[in-house]
């Protein structure tokens, strides 16, 4: 049967009725109503002589014919969008596009200032809509397809491309006042004993907490938050210690009660990366996206003078690692 035999829209309708599983979910990711997909999956039932999609439980699954029909999909639709892509210009000075990222409570933390400012001097008319990283989203092909980036730490195993972007280390933050605090340091003793505000992400664990696992230290977590972003408040007029990446460490420092000082055993890094679906790949607004975020990364890592201890007692932790500036990051893959 040739091309001009069925509408070529329903490759898109297949593709997400196929990854998503689901009549309603796949309507949401294409905006259109859950009547309409049900029409589109009847013709595609009635097109190919086969169910697709059928129900096992509460839940549906593919059938055998599906199963092999959706990789060939998805690769169709990436060459066509890499094909229409070819003809298309962005010009960011009139651009009005508007992007959605996603990314952990710490990387806004410390990224979006950067990244708004270099935005707006270059194409003031761009829009980023940003959203949190969920615990279980980024093994999740679906929400990779549905945002233009997503901000993790290298490493997951998404099925996209995928570019570091920023790098960082951990750093143990605690009150100023805190005993165990000696000379601007503390020990490996003491990260043992003193209780501990820890960031929960699931399952997950980060390179700190696996650093302590290694060393035989199972931290005594008093009390645990969503994220990175509250530890520092949870830390000042307390005796806990927490686990932190510099980088949120030092914008904390000054309205927080907190001092950050260097961790008490070898630098542990911390890569964050850009994801990206493999069909955003070759269009050329998500090029310049992609350049921009890569510019940010680099001049964060520029190597900063470090300070010394201020009057307050706070120690800027660059002085602690003056020897050991970030790492250059690696060329685009």
């Amino acid at each position: 049967m040739g091309l001009g035999a069925i509408d070529l829209n329903l490759l898109v309708a297949l593709e997400a009725l196929l990854e998503e599983k689901n009549v309603t979910h796949a309507g949401v990711r294409l905006s259109t109503s859950q009547s309409a997909m049900s029409g589109s999956l009847a013709r595609l039932r009635r097109h190919f002589n086969d169910e697709l999609l059928v129900r096992v439980g509460r839940e549906y699954e593919l059938t055998p014919l599906a199963e092999r029909l959706l990789p060939v999909v998805q690769a169709s639709l990436y060459k066509a969008e890499e094909a229409l892509s070819l003809t298309r210009r962005f010009d960011p000075e009139r651009s009005r596009q508007r992007f959605s990222v996603v990314m952990s409570d710490y990387v806004m933390t410390v990224f979006v200032e950067p990244l708004l400012r270099a935005i707006a001097d270059e194409a003031p008319g761009v829009r980023i809509d940003f959203h949190p990283l969920v615990h279980g989203q980024p093994e999740n092909e679906t929400h990779l397809r549905c945002h233009d980036l997503m901000v993790v730490p290298l490493g997951y195993r998404l099925p996209g491309i995928s570019e570091a972007v920023m790098h960082d280390r951990f750093v143990c933050i605690v009150d100023p006042d805190n005993p165990r605090l000696v000379d601007g340091r503390i020990t490996l003793r003491d990260l043992a004993e003193m209780p501990h505000a820890a960031s929960a992400f699931g399952k997950s664990q980060t390179p700190a907490d696996r650093q302590l696992e290694t060393l035989g230290i199972a931290p005594k977590v008093q009390v645990s938050a969503p994220g990175f972003s509250v530890l520092p408040f949870l830390v000042g007029g307390t005796d806990l210690v927490a686990l932190v990446p510099e980088r949120l460490a030092r914008r904390y420092e000054g309205f927080a009660r907190c001092v950050a000082v260097p961790t008490p055993f070898p630098d542990v890094p911390l890569v964050e990366a850009m994801y990206w679906h493999h069909n955003r790949h070759s269009d050329p607004a998500h090029r310049w996206l992609r350049e921009t975020m890569r510019r940010v990364g680099i001049s964060l890592d520029e190597p900063e003078e470090p300070a010394s201890v201020t009057d307050s007692g706070i120690v800027d932790t660059d002085a602690s690692h003056e020897e050991r500036a970030f790492p250059e990051l690696a060329p685009a893959s």
